[in-house]
């Protein structure tokens, strides 16, 4: 059995990052305020856009803030989110989260200045993670060659990250992130396929071992339930074939059992519509069939959903809940897959690194008003409640 020791980590893209001045402030309140609540160990899994990393790049000052920052708050860090590329709180997001892709010297550019910012925070002989996007979003326009330029790039990344290590002694591995109607999404039909090509190209340019050492996946358990893939069975066939899981992303998704018969859940699911995020939404059928719709909109979804949607048995929705909600009034959560996957992952001869990520806090519903409770206090009742699972599994 086998759970990564380091502490907990908490995406921080739930908040502005878009200046280093933000991203201290994010820290120095919400992250610093979970730990104090927890009085436990905490890691902040930093997002750096691609302006911060510039920055940081250019005046190191910037990155010994950070750091300094992170040792006041007794925070410390071991991965770093480079998913989102530019502005992930504009007010539309969307499709262009998945750009620049793999195809571009611009994601290859700016995942090689986080990793080398990352090593800089790591301690001595430390081992780090970067994820990052599932090549690109299938809805975005690709040209005839875009895996083999993805799958290039992806090599000489490895070669990139062996170096790094070879220079500063800190080990930091890519995790891709699959995610529903991208590229990489479904374990068994595309992400298998995609890194067993990628193992080929490696080894015909003498690189195979490097590769499957350095590159390999962010498991998010949210993006694997909305595909209603087993999270067991995925996890195995990823062992079975070789793929290194570097990174698990702790997360719940949105589901609505019997759409046909639960109008009080067509109307909650509604309201997680919502103008900023992609919320890709999958019915899953009696015959184990799915369909899908590219996001979620009330207008063709949930006011007036389509036959073969009102027929399904049951739908989920991309939307980050919180880890510990197995209900959401009418709606329930894919808690039981995110339990699932934790007894699974525990079970690796290898420890994937953790972290919870629910950066949509500022758009749930009834949430971003309201004054019950702290962004601060939220983020420490999921590492609570993620803890608990984990100690669960160790108990076991």
């Amino acid at each position: 059995m086998a759970i990564c020791s380091l502490p907990l980590s908490y995406c921080t893209n739930l908040h502005p990052g878009r200046t280093v001045n933000e991203v201290i402030e994010g820290l120095s309140t919400h992250t610093a305020e979970a730990r104090r609540l927890l009085n436990v160990p905490v890691a902040a899994g930093l997002w750096l856009s691609a302006d911060v990393a510039n920055q940081v790049t250019e005046q190191p000052d910037q990155l010994e803030r950070m750091a300094q920052i992170l040792w006041e708050h007794d925070l410390c860090c071991y991965t770093l989110n480079t998913f989102p590329y530019g502005d992930f709180h504009h007010e539309r997001v969307k499709e262009q989260v998945y750009l620049p892709d793999w195809t571009s010297r611009r994601r290859v550019s700016y995942t090689e200045q986080c990793a080398t910012i990352l090593s800089q925070l790591l301690p001595e002989r430390g081992e780090g993670s970067l994820s990052t996007v599932p090549l690109g979003g299938r809805m975005n326009p690709h040209g005839p060659e875009f895996h083999a330029v993805c799958l290039s790039h992806l090599i000489q990344f490895a070669g990139f990250l062996k170096h790094l290590y070879e220079t500063t002694g800190r080990q930091i591995r890519l995790a891709i992130e699959p995610e529903p109607l991208c590229e990489l999404d479904s374990t068994p039909a595309l992400t298998v396929p995609i890194f067993q090509r990628l193992f080929e190209m490696a080894e015909a340019r003498g690189c195979e071992a490097t590769v499957r050492d350095y590159i390999g996946l962010c498991f998010d358990v949210c993006h694997q339930s909305v595909l209603f893939e087993d999270m067991s069975q995925s996890i195995d066939l990823l062992n079975r074939t070789g793929i290194r899981i570097n990174k698990v992303h702790i997360t719940n998704a949105v589901e609505l059992t019997d759409p046909a018969g639960n109008a009080e859940g067509r109307e909650a699911l509604c309201r997680f519509a919502e103008p900023r995020y992609l919320h890709q939404t999958f019915a899953r059928f009696a015959d184990g069939q799915t369909k899908h719709r590219l996001d979620l909109r009330p207008e063709d979804i949930c006011r007036q959903p389509a036959d073969e949607f009102l027929e399904a048995a049951a739908w989920r929705v991309h939307f980050h809940v919180p880890v510990f909600a197995e209900q959401l009034g009418p709606l329930r959560t894919t808690r039981p897959d995110l339990c699932a996957a934790l007894h699974r992952i525990a079970l690796l001869d290898y420890a994937p690194q953790l972290e919870v990520e629910t950066y949509t806090w500022p758009v749930m519903p009834g949430t971003a008003d309201t004054a019950e409770s702290s962004l601060g206090d939220r983020i420490a009742r999921e590492l609570s409640s993620a803890y608990d699972i984990l100690n669960d599994i160790g108990a076991a």
